[in-house]
């Protein structure tokens, strides 16, 4: 009997194709729309020399110190600036036509101690005007202290040459794993989690099919002489593998058409991928059997409540996520989706389990009361009449 109803169950639901498009085609079409719209971001963010120029005149010239600090930071694969030597005019006409973001000009060379020794010109403010103005300032600061220290002890002259190049640094970058953070995985992390719940259409489909007020078909299968366990277990069972096998036709896509990476723990990614179908496909059997409504209802109930946990999960704004978890640190505790995709992220940055531990454990508590929840709704309803 187990098999009669799966088989039927699994032709039923394969001609379904509204369903098969929402829970199967539509993540797949975001996916291609979210690598379109975001495959460029983290380019972005990539720092490029800043181009400026300084006017080559006899001030400039006379300044041994700084033209060899400005020189070194211009020069190799990660240098700071791009630089232009020209004069006063041909500067002006530089930063009038955008090419340059500021220039540099050496006044006061024999007083190091005049107001402005050495002035930025900028035709307006910005990031860049910001580094260039932080490299002039640190370079004034250790030249005043460097004279400071000579005027009160000349014999400490190569004692502090020495310190000037080998200057020492109290803080030191750790990386909480050797992955590098990718601004767009977690709209991706997002897209699967989202997919996952989508999975709630073949749960919601499996209750609505045997709640004999909703259709004549459901009136005809209660009348049935099955036993409504045996029943639900068979149906769910053909709806979790066809929502399965759209998941792995999802992540297949995911991994080696648009190359987004999951890290290298294979088994843990399908691991929770699985977790996250089961959540979804019983998550939509509890709202079904939850609400007393028509199926309608019930699909602008679960498309609600995904989309909402969606974009708490950072799919539309991804600071969304951190803002939730500063301000409202257990509705991301109580938000299933923002649960799988904090669960994938976990495999792909962090080197230990223990976060990602502790989400899949609640999801699995999510899984456990919406089995129960289901199966105690509808094993005590009864109709009057057929």
């Amino acid at each position: 009997m187990f098999a009669h109803i799966f088989s039927y169950r699994l032709r039923c639901l394969l001609r379904d194709k509204e369903t098969i498009f929402w829970t199967l085609l539509f993540p797949l079409l975001l996916a291609v729309l979210f690598y379109m719209g975001l495959s460029n971001v983290n380019k972005g963010e990539l720092f490029h020399p800043i181009d400026i120029a300084v006017v080559d005149d006899a001030n400039y010239q006379s300044n041994y110190s700084f033209k060899r600090a400005l020189e070194e930071v211009s020069q190799g694969d990660d240098r700071l600036f791009n630089l232009t030597t020209a004069s006063r005019d041909r500067c002006d006409q530089l930063l009038n036509n955008n090419s340059i973001d500021g220039y540099i000009l050496v006044e006061n060379v024999e007083n190091i101690y005049a107001e402005k020794p050495i002035k930025l010109v900028v035709k307006e403010s910005g990031f860049n005007q910001n580094i260039i103005k932080s490299f002039i300032d640190s370079y004034l600061q250790t030249q005043s202290a460097v004279s400071s220290i000579m005027q009160i002890n000349p014999t400490k002259q190569q004692e502090l040459l020495n310190s000037l190049g080998e200057r020492e640094r109290y803080l030191i970058e750790v990386s909480a794993s050797r992955a590098e953070p990718d601004n767009i995985l977690n709209y991706f992390y997002t897209l699967i989690a989202m997919a996952c719940f989508y999975g709630s259409f073949f749960g919601m489909r499996e209750i609505t099919d045997i709640q004999a007020d909703i259709s004549a078909l459901a009136a005809r299968v209660s009348t049935a002489p099955v036993h409504k366990l045996k029943a639900l277990l068979s149906s769910m069972s053909a709806s979790l593998l066809i929502h399965l096998t759209e998941m792995g036709l999802l992540l297949i896509f995911l991994r080696f058409v648009l190359q987004v990476d999951f890290g290298p723990r294979t088994g843990l990614v399908l691991l929770t991928t699985v977790i996250g179908s089961l959540t979804g496909v019983f998550f939509g059997a509890f709202i079904s059997a939850l609400v007393k409504k028509s199926e309608g209802v019930k699909i602008a109930v679960l498309v609600s409540v995904t989309l909402i946990g969606s974009f708490l999960a950072g799919m539309m704004y991804q600071n969304m996520k951190y803002i939730v978890a500063q301000k409202a640190p257990l509705l991301s505790y109580l938000n299933p989706v923002n649960l799988l995709t904090d669960a994938f992220y976990c495999l792909y940055y962090y080197d230990t389990f223990t976060r990602y531990a502790l989400n899949m454990g609640i999801l699995c508590i999510f899984i456990i009361l919406f089995c129960v929840g289901t199966y105690s709704i509808i094993r005590r309803r009864q109709y009057a009449s057929l």
